[in-house]
């Protein structure tokens, strides 16, 4: 759980250190506005990924313990 919560901060970071770091002549997706869609489908994605791996890792978790009192 800490190690997710790590990936996930480093994930913000990287994504927030981006659209910080934007020159002042932006290329065409950005004039447009359609690069704001896309990191936002990019972090809906890792979002759900990171969502379904703890959830595995619960289901998982409660599998070894079911194991392990038999």
């Amino acid at each position: 759980m800490k190690k997710a919560k790590i990936f996930l901060q480093f994930i913000l970071f990287f994504f927030c250190s981006n659209l910080i770091a934007q020159t002042e002549n932006p290329d065409f997706a950005r004039s447009i506005g359609k690069i704001y869609v896309v990191v936002a489908v990019i972090v809906a994605i890792f979002i759900g990924i990171i969502a379904f791996l703890i959830y595995l890792d619960r289901k998982l978790t409660k599998l070894e313990n079911q194991i392990n009192n038999k």
